[in-house]
């Protein structure tokens, strides 16, 4: 339970940080979101993995260090925690008006495009510094997903909006930043992009697999982080 309880704090974190700094446009969101994911991941990696990203839970169960049995757990406490965090944001911040972000036509293509892709690198990059064999008990693994996390949003923010997580993309909705006639995209896109990672991650790491449907007990296992 503490391991859902750690996700559900983490996600709700990253989700009242994204919403507070959106809506107040501040110059350093991007810097802001990469770095509050960065102290989360440091902060519950230990306990939980801090995935806070049911993009992250399903690439880490595809490599093989999640049990198959905590990752709805984790989806509903990444989804309960960024709702939340909506909610807090919004009470925080009440801005006059709200355009949420919406697609058609060609740019759902490119928001596809543009989250598989970041999502895909903030996948992989968390399996290769937090789960590999190589980096065990290292002591950097938050700095570089934070910093993935800031070059995403810094890079394709005024693409796709820059979720590259279901969780916030869901808190985003419901904070009124996107169209939840766009949601389809976070969902397919993120979990697509955390999906190949884990792909990816197992062909490049052969010596260092675990079943798919994650055995082995998380707890005992390396930290295993996120977005």
């Amino acid at each position: 339970m503490r391991r859902y309880i750690t996700e559900f704090i983490g996600t709700f974190g990253l989700v009242l940080t994204v919403g507070c700094v959106v809506l107040t446009e501040s110059n350093l969101a991007p810097l802001a979101i990469g770095g509050v994911l960065a102290a989360l991941v440091f902060a519950g990696g230990h306990i939980s993995g801090a995935h806070y990203n049911p993009a992250v839970t399903v690439a880490v169960f595809l490599r093989g260090r999640l049990r198959g049995v905590d990752v709805l757990p984790y989806f509903g406490a990444q989804i309960a925690g960024g709702l939340l965090g909506a909610v807090a944001a919004r009470l925080i911040v009440s801005p006059d008006s709200i355009e949420a972000l919406s697609f058609t036509g060609r740019d759902i293509a490119v928001a596809l495009a543009a989250e598989f892709l970041f999502t895909f690198l903030l996948a992989y990059v968390v399996l290769n510094v937090a789960t590999s064999q190589d980096h065990d008990d290292n002591s950097f693994y938050g700095l570089a997903i934070g910093f993935t996390l800031f070059v995403g949003a810094s890079a394709v923010g005024s693409i796709s909006g820059g979720a590259l997580n279901p969780a916030v993309a869901i808190g985003a909705s419901a904070i009124g930043l996107f169209s939840w006639s766009a949601i389809w995209i976070y969902l397919v896109a993120d979990l697509a992009g955390g999906a190949l990672a884990a792909l990816v991650f197992r062909v490049h790491n052969p010596e260092d697999l675990e079943p798919l449907h994650g055995h082995r007990d998380e707890a005992h296992a390396p930290a295993v982080p996120t977005s």
